[in-house]
């Protein structure tokens, strides 16, 4: 039977999100569509291309409407939407952060953290920055979060999860020092 590659993607991050990263692979994901592994190829070049569609994809079931008007808030809205994406997930965390590291992928909430800073008349050396400082921030708390999760639910840790909910006023201290810096 042939698949088309968004039939592909989809089934890769359905995989994903059952069974996590490791169980992601070539020859699972094409013998779960009843494929040779290499059949994947003919629609994703290498496993590194597969995971930065499957990062984009995760990016993109998790858009939501933004609403703010201020620099502050549209931030807020950025940063909130990558991490409930990452976080819908098995894994997301780690593979949105790991595509984007290696600039495979997963551009568009940095593309959107600039624009919002530049807007805001942020000088460039600092639109860079801070976008940066912004998605690693964001990308640090969600895997954090994502893995103690897991491993608490695996019962492979015992560990308590009421630190996990700061994620919002990290956020507000991060964004504090921008408004501190933009005068």
């Amino acid at each position: 039977m042939a698949h088309k590659r968004s039939d592909v993607l989809a089934h890769a991050v359905a995989l994903l999100d059952a069974h996590g990263l490791a169980a992601l692979t070539m020859r699972r994901l094409g013998a779960e569509l009843e494929v040779q592994p290499s059949a994947i190829y003919h629609h994703f070049a290498s496993k590194q291309a597969l995971l930065a569609a499957v990062a984009d994809e995760i990016l993109a079931r998790g858009a939501r409407p933004r609403t703010a008007s201020e620099w502050p808030g549209q931030l807020r809205e950025i940063c909130s939407e990558l991490r409930d994406a990452m976080l819908a997930c098995t894994d997301g965390a780690d593979v949105v952060a790991t595509v984007w590291a290696f600039g495979l992928g997963a551009a568009a909430p940095v593309a959107d953290l600039e624009k919002v800073l530049t807007d805001a008349d942020a000088p460039d050396e600092l639109v860079a920055v801070a976008s940066r400082t912004l998605v690693h921030y964001v990308f640090g708390h969600a895997f954090e979060e994502q893995t103690a999760r897991q491993a608490v639910s695996l019962g492979a840790v015992e560990r308590s999860l009421d630190s996990l909910p700061d994620f919002d006023l990290g956020l507000d201290l991060v964004i504090d020092g921008l408004r501190a810096r933009l005068g």
